[in-house]
């Protein structure tokens, strides 16, 4: 009987994320402009980092990975989410569903793995200079993010296959995509099972880089006070300012949503949450290592400067036309 109860559920029907019709049109316009600005910034992010010499280091290396994962984890959801609010059918198919959730737990959790990656390169940026570039390398960052990506896809994995086994007792999710909350409320028997994985796995998925970030900072702050320097102090807040704030927009709304009981769970809240980590962040990064890094900026200056020089001068140009014909 479970099973014939489970297998009705071909289909979910996502409730976006306000009831208010209305305010359709206007919620629209916001996220997509906020995609928009997500997109473009992490994009150009990625490009500066592979293409300006300037950036060939590990930590620009990660960072181009952070912005990798913020352009897929805004993708996953917000295209979908922009053609519902303007359609009448807002359903989804149960497998598009299930790929949806492994790919988002997948890309969230690596979120943080890089996260973590980058306060040991702070760390020891900051606390042995002389050994750092013996110490960090790009073949250990790449080594770190294949391995976090195993990792995750693998916990992402268990968590979707758990879901598919859950027989649930109607098809509304409360949310604007197929997430692991409203999922585990639309359940009819208790997932337990799946409670259990969350505060087991979801510790040592996704709190353990936390608390690893926690631990780095604690050592760098520990070496701060050690040195009795205005300078250094200067100097470690301006090399990881970018970086705190970040790891505190994401784990500020990641322990808000995920890290507690199912029975204190609010979902009209937490789907209002959720657009904060999926559209706001994503977009809000690149701004903040954009506007706080010379290095950053420099990069983009150098980048435009070329856009308009190869504008200015390629073969059917106006302006070279211009100037052939003057000569």
């Amino acid at each position: 009987m479970a099973s014939r109860n489970r297998t009705e559920v071909t289909e979910f029907i996502l409730l976006g994320l306000f009831n208010w019709p209305e305010m359709q049109p206007i919620i629209f316009v916001i996220v997509l402009a906020m995609y928009l600005v997500a997109v473009i910034g992490n994009t150009l992010l990625v490009i500066v980092a592979h293409s300006d010499t300037k950036l060939q280091t590990p930590m620009y290396f990660l960072l181009s990975q952070l912005s990798f994962i913020d352009i897929f984890l805004t993708t996953i959801t917000v295209p979908q989410m922009l053609v519902h609010t303007m359609s009448v059918n807002r359903t989804i198919s149960f497998n598009h569903c299930m790929v949806q959730l492994f790919f988002f737990m997948t890309v969230g959790s690596m979120e943080g793995h890089l996260l973590a990656a980058m306060a040991y390169d702070r760390y020891v940026a900051l606390c042995d200079p002389l050994r750092y570039s013996a110490i960090v390398s790009h073949q250990l960052c790449l080594r770190i993010t294949l391995t976090s990506w195993v990792i995750v896809s693998l916990n992402s994995f268990l968590y979707s296959v758990l879901v598919t086994h859950l027989t649930f007792c109607g098809n509304q999710v409360t949310h604007f995509f197929c997430d692991i909350t409203p999922l585990l409320q639309l359940s009819f028997t208790r997932p337990v099972v799946n409670e259990m994985l969350i505060f087991t796995e979801g510790v040592a998925v996704v709190v353990s880089p936390f608390l690893f970030i926690l631990g780095s900072y604690a050592r760098i702050g520990v070496a701060i006070a050690r040195m009795h320097s205005v300078a250094a102090l200067r100097k470690a807040l301006s090399t990881c300012s970018s970086h705190i704030l970040v790891v505190l927009l994401l784990y500020g709304s990641v322990i808000r949503m995920y890290l507690r009981p199912s029975s204190s769970y609010d979902l009209d809240q937490d789907r209002q949450v959720a657009i904060f980590y999926t559209v706001v962040t994503p977009m809000l990064n690149p701004l903040i290592y954009s506007l706080r890094n010379q290095e950053v900026r420099g990069a983009l200056q150098r980048l435009g400067k070329k856009l308009c020089i190869s504008g200015n001068f390629q073969p059917g140009s106006q302006a070279n036309r211009k100037w052939q014909h003057i000569s």
